[in-house]
């Protein structure tokens, strides 16, 4: 699969992994609808990208949303005459909060509701929304292949740490529906890769205070630090070009192994 002349759909594609994508893709020569709740800053894309991205309003905890995202985006690959060659849902939220309280109090399950709403369900629903114009894209290469979908799981979904439940859960659910998943898609000449990222850096990081950032920093090996964005990028990059890339879910951390608790 080449990037170049095909269209690719990144949820969450305004800022953090999911806009570093969208560059990357722009940068190999594809197309990219982003989804999202606001567009990104204009200063963000490259002048160079002319119509290469653009922007669909989309909630995807909503299926009506999706589904007016889905329809409006297909209309501009028609439009352009670069059909779909992936999916990559990266919309994600984080929302900590302990199962039970100090003062007994259990999780709300509106938190709860709202971490897999997005994460999950959000996931799920904006996949099999787009699937069927994807397996319609012509086959590209001997193997016949017509996309790829790359999800985003979490090195959460390995070691959970306290406060985590809900985020756990929804990435953990992430990662065990890639190789189904592809089971599901081989006969349609697509495949499923899962990227489970450990601290990078974005808006859900940006959020952590120091004490947070710096307990991370102990517990990774090499390199020290959060990862840049255009790191995780260039592994959706690969994900995508590289055919034997199928039903796996792949750590980028760093060998960092997650703590209990800070």
């Amino acid at each position: 699969m080449k990037i170049e002349g095909r269209t690719f759909v990144v949820s969450g594609g305004s800022s953090g992994l999911g806009l570093a994508t969208v560059l990357s893709i722009l940068q190999a020569g594809g197309h990219a609808a982003i989804l999202d709740l606001n567009p990104p800053p204009a200063s963000s894309l490259p002048p160079s990208g002319g119509g290469g991205a653009k922007f669909f309003e989309c909630d995807v905890t909503s299926t009506t949303s999706i589904a007016s995202a889905v329809a409006a985006l297909t209309s501009w690959t028609s439009t352009t005459g670069l059909p779909l060659g992936g999916i990559i849902p990266a919309a994600g939220i984080g929302l900590p909060g302990l199962i039970l309280s100090k003062s007994l109090d259990p999780l709300p399950l509106s938190s709860i509701d709202l971490v897999l709403g997005v994460n999950l369900r959000g996931t799920l629903d904006l996949v099999r929304q787009v699937l069927p114009h994807l397996a319609a894209s012509p086959p590209y290469g001997d193997d016949g292949e017509r996309g790829v979908v790359v999800m985003v799981a979490s090195s959460a979904a390995f070691e959970g740490q306290m406060g985590q439940v809900a985020y756990a859960a929804s990435k953990g659910a992430v990662a065990a529906m890639t190789l189904p998943m592809a089971r599901d898609l081989s006969r349609f000449g697509i495949r499923v890769v899962t990227i489970a990222p450990s601290m990078f850096d974005s808006a859900m990081t940006a959020a952590m205070s120091d004490k947070v950032r710096a307990g991370l920093k102990k517990a990774m090996e090499f390199p020290a630090r959060a990862g840049r964005p255009d790191e995780f990028a260039s592994l959706v990059v690969q994900s995508i070009e590289n055919a034997m890339l199928n039903g796996v879910v792949i750590r980028l951390d760093g060998a960092t192994r997650m703590p209990s608790k800070l």
